[in-house]
C-alpha cells in the first residue's frame, strides 16, 4: 500500500510545483478569448457632407420674416416649396414675395420660381420675373414714383434695396421707361446702372406739359 500513496504523492507534489504555471496559462488562454470575443469600440465615423437633395417640402405656404422690433419685413408665398441644407436655401415655384422698408415703403414680387436664401435677405427670381415698388410719400415727404422692375431673371437684395440682373431687363419709373441688357439699381442711392443697348423713353412731366398762362 505505502507503494501507491506514494505515487500519489509525487503525483500531488508534481502537480504542485507546476500548478502556478498551469494557472498562468489558463489565466493567459482566458484573457486571449475575452480579448477575441470583447465587442470593438464604435470607430469614428466620417460625417458625410450634406447633398443638394430636399430635406423637406411645402405646399399652398407663406414664410414671414420680422425685424428684431417685431415689425414684419417680408413675406414670401408659393404654390410648392423645397428646402436644400447644404446651402440653406428655399426653391418656390409660382413665387410671390411682399417686402416692406424701414421707411414703409411696400415692394412686390413674383416670378415663376424663386430661389430665396435662409434669412430670406435675398431672392432670385426665374421666369416672367417682375419687382414693383408702389408710388409713396417719403419720410422727409416727397413723393416716390412707382417702380418696376420686369425680366427673365431678376435678383432682389432686401437688406440693402438693390435690383439687380444680368439679363436683358426693363425699368418703369413712373412714366419714364427704359430697356438694358444688364441692369445694378440701388433705392438707397436712387442709382440705375444699366448697361448693354440702353434705351430710354423720357415722358414729360405734367406741370411741364401745362400751358403758360
Amino acid at each position: 500500500m505505502k507503494a501507491p500513496r506514494r505515487l500519489l504523492r509525487d503525483a500531488i507534489d508534481r502537480v504542485t510545483i507546476y500548478l502556478p504555471v498551469i494557472l498562468t496559462a489558463l489565466l493567459a488562454l482566458g484573457t486571449y478569448w475575452l480579448v477575441r470575443n470583447a465587442p470593438k469600440l464604435l470607430e469614428p465615423t466620417v460625417k458625410e457632407a450634406p447633398t443638394h437633395d430636399p430635406d423637406y417640402f411645402m405646399r399652398g405656404f407663406v414664410v414671414k420674416n420680422f425685424l428684431p422690433s417685431g415689425d414684419l419685413r417680408s413675406e414670401l408665398f408659393g404654390k410648392e416649396g423645397r428646402h436644400y441644407p447644404d446651402n440653406d436655401t428655399m426653391e418656390v415655384d409660382q413665387v410671390r414675395m411682399r417686402a416692406i422698408s424701414p421707411e414703409g415703403l411696400v415692394t412686390q414680387a413674383t416670378a415663376n420660381r424663386g430661389l430665396s436664401n435662409g434669412d430670406g435677405s435675398e431672392i432670385q427670381l426665374f421666369g416672367n420675373a417682375i419687382v414693383v415698388r408702389e408710388a409713396a410719400t417719403g419720410s422727409s415727404g416727397r413723393a416716390v414714383p412707382r417702380l418696376e422692375f420686369r425680366g427673365e431673371f431678376l435678383h432682389a437684395y432686401l437688406d440693402t434695396e438693390r435690383v439687380t440682373s444680368n439679363k436683358p431687363v426693363t425699368l418703369i419709373r413712373g412714366t419714364d421707361r427704359f430697356t438694358a441688357d444688364t441692369l445694378d439699381y440701388d433705392n438707397l442711392s436712387g442709382v440705375a446702372n444699366l448697361q448693354g443697348r440702353v434705351r430710354g423713353q423720357l415722358m414729360p412731366s405734367p406741370a411741364a406739359m401745362r400751358p403758360a398762362r
